[in-house]
């Protein structure tokens, strides 16, 4: 069986760091590390709809911000299929299907969904097409059949939806469906970078984020205006680490190279958090030290964005071809769905013999 990955984002803004430490950095990783035969990279315009169904323009503008922050940070037309998830209009069909195979008090209890209503306030209004996401993020994964998605923590509970809909499916209709397996993050950190202001996690409405696309000086501004330890007023205080949000951008990024160009006296983090812990260092110092890592970690992105911005309608043909690899892709799996739910009526030429003989007869 070939080894395919199935991942993506909403385009409802540019991706910022969270989304990088996150999942950005891994799939590049994956994609390089030739372990995979087929890697789709979707942009998930029909899902961002569900909750911007008003804001139709959000989305639409912001496809093409998405796309430049994917090729920006390494991911590969020639390597991976980048696709729009609207322009497959297979994921649909198999969605209705799918619908068919989960309750809808099983769709109430998901964690997931249950957590993101409630972020959005949509307790005593749900639409429907976002109450259903998980069942049209199943259609998403097994239309490429894929084997892994690499997803945080947050997000399991939706891909054990998936499984469940593909062993369902499976008990029904027969083998068909490849059911997923999840890649969680190696980096614990990377499933929780928090916003710039110390809030649980960095969100483009809490204007909490620093972007892969922000300029040096963007960069520079929102770290030192990180949330520190409000207690450690003067340099000689201790500092706390917990809840600290400098520190905790350092474990998503530094390395002992890092501290080796821009820190020499300390040798790695651990040094630094325990002078900090003690007392003796500054917030700006520390500020400063993450900033040279960042715009360090940041500056080729920023350079090949630059580059790519001035040919857009070379990226908008590369999403067209990923898209036709998709939609080809998926066109393969909803035959052979619609095979083993026996709703192939015109392909199904023994049907078609068989019911003329019963009419002959």
């Amino acid at each position: 069986m070939d080894k395919i990955i199935l991942t993506g984002d909403r385009p409802t803004g540019k991706l910022h760091l969270g989304h990088y430490v996150g999942s950005l950095k891994r799939r590049v990783e994956l994609q390089n590390s030739g372990e995979y035969d087929k890697i789709f990279i979707m942009i998930a315009d029909a899902q961002a709809l569900t909750d911007n169904a008003d804001n139709p323009d959000k989305v639409r503008e912001n496809i093409i911000e998405v796309a430049l922050d994917y090729l920006s940070c390494g991911l590969d037309p020639a390597k991976s299929h980048l696709f729009i998830q609207s322009q497959v209009p297979e994921l649909t069909e198999l969605s209705f299907y799918y619908m068919n195979l989960v309750t809808v008090s099983r769709l109430q209890r998901n964690p997931t969904v249950k957590s993101e209503i409630q972020m959005r306030n949509f307790e005593t209004s749900i639409p429907v097409g976002f109450f259903t996401y998980p069942i049209s993020q199943a259609a998403d994964i097994t239309a490429f059949k894929a084997t892994t998605v690499p997803v945080g923590e947050d997000q399991l509970p939706m891909l054990e939806q998936t499984r469940e809909i593909v062993r369902k499916f499976n008990s029904v209709y027969g083998e068909t469906l490849v059911e997923p397996e999840a890649l969680i993050p190696e980096n614990t950190i990377c499933s929780r970078l928090p916003g710039t202001d110390g809030k649980a996690k960095m969100s483009k409405s809490l204007g909490n984020c620093i972007y892969l696309s922000d300029s040096e000086e963007d960069v520079r501004q929102k770290v030192f205006s990180m949330y520190t330890d409000p207690n450690h007023i003067k340099v000689s205080d201790p500092g706390n680490l917990e809840g600290n949000t400098v520190f905790i951008y350092l474990d998503a990024f530094a390395t002992d190279e890092h501290f080796a160009e821009f820190l020499p006296e300390y040798k790695n983090l651990d040094e630094l958090k325990a002078h900090y812990q003690r007392g003796g260092l500054g917030d700006m110092k520390v500020k400063r030290f993450l900033n040279a890592v960042l715009q360090q970690e940041l500056a080729p992105i920023r350079a090949r964005r630059k580059e790519l911005e001035q040919d857009i309608p070379a990226i908008y043909e590369i999403l067209c071809q990923g898209s036709i690899v998709a939609q080809k892709e998926a066109a393969k799996t909803l035959s052979e769905v619609k095979a083993s739910m026996r709703i192939n009526y015109f392909d199904d030429t023994e049907l078609i013999q068989a019911q003329q003989l019963k009419y002959n007869s």
